[in-house]
Formats: C-alpha cells, structure tokens, sequence
C-alpha cells in the first residue's frame, strides 16, 4: 500500500472475485481533491465504464468542500481515469467478457497525487458468497482453538 487511503470499497471485495487490479489516476478538480483529502469520498455503488476510448468512474460519491463557493460540485459527476492506451485496451477486451465489471476498491495518495485502485472482477454468487463466509469463521475457529492449546501449556 502506497501512501494514505482516503476512501475504500468493502462491499465489493464480499461481493466480486477480484481477477486483475490497475492503478489510474483520476481528473478531479480543486475543490474535489481538498473534499478527498479530508475523507469526503464514498466508492460504494461506483463503477467504471470505458467511452470512446476513455475510461470513466460512475456514481462515486465526493461531497462538496464546504469551503469552496466559486465552483459548482457535483457530487456523483462522471470523472474521467488516466491510464496508458495499452492498459486501456485490455481494460476493454476484459469489461466485455461475460460476467465481468469495472468496480473502484481504493482512493488513495501517491507522491502529492489522488490514485485509483480499479479491478477487472466477476460478480460472486450467492452460494460462493457463504461458502467464502463459513470458510472464514472456520479458520477463525482453528486458530482460536490452536491459541488455547498453547496457553494450556
């Protein structure tokens, strides 16, 4: 992890099985970043589209900064991701796959800039969603169970 996590996607690391992750950065402007900076940004029910050989970000949520009144804001306005024309292209191939989406997981800072973690996932069903849920309370179970037989030593 590089730098400070301004905003994170729980839901989607329940919710999807990640298959690939990119960095963007990500157009905002003044008054947007001094909002992300102070931890005014939600990724929940955001995703990413690519337009016209651009790739977007949907529904992501950066209240306005209070202090700023010369700029309108937006709060969900489409804002544009920059990434190479290469990463670009595979993003495209992989978004038209069967099954497969575009979702932001982290808003974080990089060197003095705003960066965004985006993922290639596949939505996870209901079944592999309880299964991943009774794996987890298993292995908690262990190692519960392993840190007593130790105590009783």
């Amino acid at each position: 992890m590089n730098g400070k996590t301004f905003a994170r996607n729980k839901k989607a690391l329940h919710d999807f099985d990640i298959e690939e992750t990119y960095e963007a950065g990500i157009v905002l402007k003044g008054p947007e970043v001094k909002s992300v900076r102070e931890g005014r940004a939600n990724l929940k029910e955001s995703y990413a589209r690519v337009r016209d050989g651009e790739v977007f970000l949907i529904g992501a949520h950066i209240s306005p900064y209070a202090n700023a009144t010369h700029l309108e804001q937006l709060p969900t306005r489409d804002r544009k991701l920059l990434l190479h024309k290469e990463e670009i292209a595979r993003l495209v191939g992989k978004s038209q796959e069967e099954g497969k989406t575009l979702i932001p997981l982290r808003l974080y800072a990089k060197n003095g800039n705003i960066k965004l973690e985006i993922a290639v996932a596949r939505r996870k069903r209901q079944y592999d969603k309880r299964r991943e849920i009774a794996r987890k309370t298993a292995e908690r179970e262990i190692e519960r169970a392993m840190k007593e037989r130790l105590r009783q030593r």
